[in-house]
C-alpha cells in the first residue's frame, strides 16, 4: 500500500472529504489505482487559480451521491485523457472539484512529467538552489535605483540606529 486513496476510498468517504475541506484541514490531494491519477481540491482553489477560464465546465453540481456513482467513470475518462473536471458539493453549492492530475498541472501551470514517471502534482516540490551566477540581494544597490525605495530603507534605518544621548 502507497498510502494513496483509492476510488473505492473516495467514493465511501465524500461527505467526509467535504468537512475536511470546509474546516480548512486538507488541501488538494491526488487518488487512483495505486498511481496519482485525479485530483480532489476544493471550488475556491479551482476558482483562484484561473479554473473557470481554463476549462469548459458542466452547469450542474453533483451531489456527494451523484459523484460516488459517476467517479469511477471520471477516473476513467482521466486515465484516457479526456473528460472536463467535474464540479461537486451539497445542495447545489459548488464546493470541490475532480479533475485528472494533467488537468490540475495545467490549472497550476505546471509542467508534465517525463513520460512514464508517476508524479503527485499535489506533492511538488521544486528546486530552491541558487542559479549560477546568483548573488546576496543588496538592499543600497536595490534601493539606489528608486528615489523612494531609498528614502524608506534611510527612514527603516535612523529608527533602528541606538538613541545619542544627549544630555
Amino acid at each position: 500500500m502507497n498510502g494513496l486513496p483509492s476510488v473505492d476510498d473516495i467514493r465511501a468517504d465524500l461527505p467526509a472529504v467535504l468537512a475536511r475541506f470546509r474546516a480548512g484541514r486538507t488541501r488538494a490531494f491526488s487518488f487512483g489505482a495505486g498511481v496519482p491519477e485525479a485530483v480532489l481540491l476544493t471550488y475556491d482553489e479551482f476558482e483562484d487559480l484561473g479554473g473557470e477560464s481554463k476549462f469548459t465546465l458542466a452547469s450542474e453540481v453533483l451531489e456527494p451521491t451523484q459523484l460516488a456513482q459517476r467517479l469511477p467513470a471520471v477516473v476513467e475518462a482521466a486515465r484516457a485523457g479526456s473528460g472536463a473536471p467535474v464540479i461537486w458539493g451539497e445542495a447545489g453549492e459548488p464546493e470541490a472539484v475532480v479533475l485528472s492530475t494533467s488537468q490540475y498541472r495545467h490549472l497550476r501551470g505546471d509542467d508534465e512529467p517525463p513520460p512514464g514517471v508517476a508524479d503527485d502534482p499535489t506533492a511538488r516540490t521544486y528546486a530552491t538552489e541558487p542559479l549560477p551566477g546568483s548573488r546576496p540581494l543588496d538592499l543600497d544597490e536595490l534601493a539606489a535605483a528608486d528615489p523612494f525605495t531609498r528614502e524608506l530603507l534611510e527612514e527603516i534605518r535612523a529608527e533602528e540606529r541606538p538613541p545619542t544621548d544627549d544630555r
